[in-house]
């Protein structure tokens, strides 16, 4: 089983290069099969997630293929099943976004009920009653959604009981091949919503008001081939500006959209450290001793849930109290008890953390619970003192490319390893 080791103690400073958004990959790379022209999609991260999705959509029968790490290649006239494979769908949840795509197309999808991190549970029933609206009739048997429209799809008037990215975006691609107009209102307004809306138009579709609550949609009856580049990734992004400002280093964040980091950028000036935005950079300098402050995640443009354990874990080490509120995901501290272990003071109230400040934290031997909070738990190791054993990492796998390759460029002592000889070997080599 893979692990980090790492050595903490070192400011990291340098220069990082962020990639496509794995969030917005995911739902394009679904929306992708809805044409039966080819598709070719840039600046891919070479990420599990995706490379599991690719071998799922490969699995009904599209023709896909990897032109270099981040470039794909697919055709989905080829595709001969609308039934995905559960082994692909227990990996990974996005891969529910199949359906939309499925249906829209082929008027029918039979996709298994989706895995992913453990976070606390994602409903699935806006989804479907999305598509119900449309006109499909949907049902859950043996495992799976089964969604039919042997008539087709309507256009149709949506009210989204709460913002839902993966509802939005799935009824979305549905609805861009129903006959008709769809309005969608309280959409989500995420990055990766408005980059899935601008793909599916570059095929074609007309779609209005993506990145605003109310998302218009005129139905076409075919998309056609497009050439096109993901979004930078603003939680990858996020994720190296507070091992920035845990570690107290400087880093030069590049090929980013600081537009989509306002939030988190507001939170690191109120914490103390310096933030200069240029126009695909960011800068994160952390040389104050960093002060408490009080954070709750909301849908965007509010502070993002992904990036709540990154926050957490800094403000471990910032002066006084501080209170973390989760509003979206009800299982996200999860961590909490591994940050303990590193001597963080962390109490847990229902949806809150209450995190009073230590002066440093120690190495210790911690495990993964989830993609963000493996991250998490990651910059904790670099800014503690001492060794820390990450255990689980191929949840972190799942979401960030090359993660300890792009730390050791900024002066980070951590190693991929696989066996206690690894471990002792590392413990040598840094003495």
């Amino acid at each position: 089983m893979d692990q980090y080791i790492i050595k903490g103690g070192n400011p990291l400073v340098g220069e990082v290069e962020i990639g496509g958004a794995k969030n917005a990959a995911l739902a394009i790379l679904a929306a992708a099969i809805m044409t039966d022209d080819t598709v070719r999609l840039e600046n891919l991260p070479d990420v599990n997630d995706i490379n599991v999705l690719l071998e799922a959509i490969g699995g009904i029968g599209a023709k896909v293929e990897r032109v270099d790490r981040h470039t794909a290649v697919i055709n989905g006239s080829t595709i001969g099943d609308i039934s995905v494979d559960y082994e692909y769908i227990k990996k990974i949840r996005a891969s529910y976004y199949l359906l939309g795509a499925l249906l829209g197309k082929y008027k029918k999808a039979e996709v298994p009920l989706p895995g992913g991190c453990n976070i606390g549970s994602r409903p699935i029933d806006l989804h479907l009653k999305g598509f119900r609206a449309l006109g499909a009739t949907v049902d859950i048997k043996y495992g799976a959604i089964v969604a039919s429209a042997p008539n087709g799809l309507h256009g149709t008037h949506i009210f989204m009981d709460t913002v839902s990215v993966g509802a939005t975006i799935n009824i979305m691609m549905a609805a861009s091949m129903a006959k008709g107009n769809t309005i969608i209102e309280n959409a989500a307004k995420e990055p990766h919503v408005v980059d899935t809306a601008n793909f599916l138009n570059s095929m074609g579709a007309n779609i209005k008001g993506a990145g605003t609550d109310v998302i218009r949609i005129r139905g076409v009856e075919t998309l056609h081939s497009t050439t096109y580049s993901i979004v930078p990734d603003m939680i990858e992004a996020g994720t190296y500006m507070f091992a920035a400002a845990a570690t107290r280093g400087d880093i030069l964040i590049k090929n980013v959209i600081p537009k989509h980091l306002e939030a988190i950028t507001a939170k690191l000036e109120e914490i103390g450290c310096e933030v200069e935005e240029f126009d695909d950079a960011v800068r994160v300098i952390s040389a104050k001793k960093l002060r408490r402050t009080h954070v709750k995640t909301l849908p965007y443009p509010g502070y993002p849930t992904d990036m709540q354990p990154q926050i957490a874990v800094t403000l471990a080490l910032a002066t006084g109290t501080s209170i973390v509120t989760e509003s979206i995901f009800e299982n996200r501290f999860k961590y909490a008890d591994e940050l303990t272990r590193m001597g963080a003071s962390v109490k847990v109230e229902g949806n809150t953390a209450i995190i009073d400040g230590v002066e440093k934290l120690t190495g210790a031997r911690v495990s993964a619970p989830d993609l963000r909070a493996g991250a998490a738990l990651v910059i904790a190791g670099l800014a503690a003192e001492g060794i820390t054993i990450v255990d689980d990492i191929v949840y972190i796998q799942r979401g960030y490319e090359d993660f300890e390759g792009k730390l050791r460029s900024l002066g980070a002592e951590i190693e991929r390893v696989t066996s206690e000889k690894e471990i002792q070997k590392f413990k040598l080599r840094i003495g």
